[in-house]
């Protein structure tokens, strides 16, 4: 069983920075892909982040320039970088991981975590 739990939201004022980081646990054998998506009321979850384990990067057209994923591998970490916040960058932030298991080092499972609350407002 894999976890992921995701820490740093909170309440920041517009132009402010907020650091998100998830940790992974658990009978993990590998991890591929990690990311970040958000959902904010009313919409559909979009993906705001992704990184490759070659350290390739891909981000949401809005949030180019200002925010910047990273990931320890040794750590089994993967964090975001959010600066310059906006209002509509307001949504509840979720980890994203493509892993395998100890019991199962062949297949590969998409993970979420529970997610945390960003709120942009002055």
């Amino acid at each position: 069983q894999v976890q992921l739990v995701e820490s740093g939201g909170g309440l920041v004022q517009p132009g402010g920075s907020l650091r998100l980081s998830c940790a992974t646990s658990g009978s993990i054998r590998n991890i591929n892909y990690m990311g970040w998506y958000r959902q904010a009321p009313g919409k559909r979850r979009e993906l705001v982040a992704g990184i490759t384990p070659s350290g390739t990067t891909d981000y949401a057209y809005s949030v180019k320039g200002r925010f910047t994923i990273s990931r320890d591998d040794a750590k089994r970490t993967v964090h975001i970088q959010m600066n310059s916040l906006k209002p509509e960058d307001t949504a509840v932030y979720y980890c994203n991981v493509h892993a395998s298991s100890i019991s199962s080092p062949t297949l590969w499972s998409e993970y979420w975590g529970q997610g945390t609350q960003v709120t942009v407002s002055s």
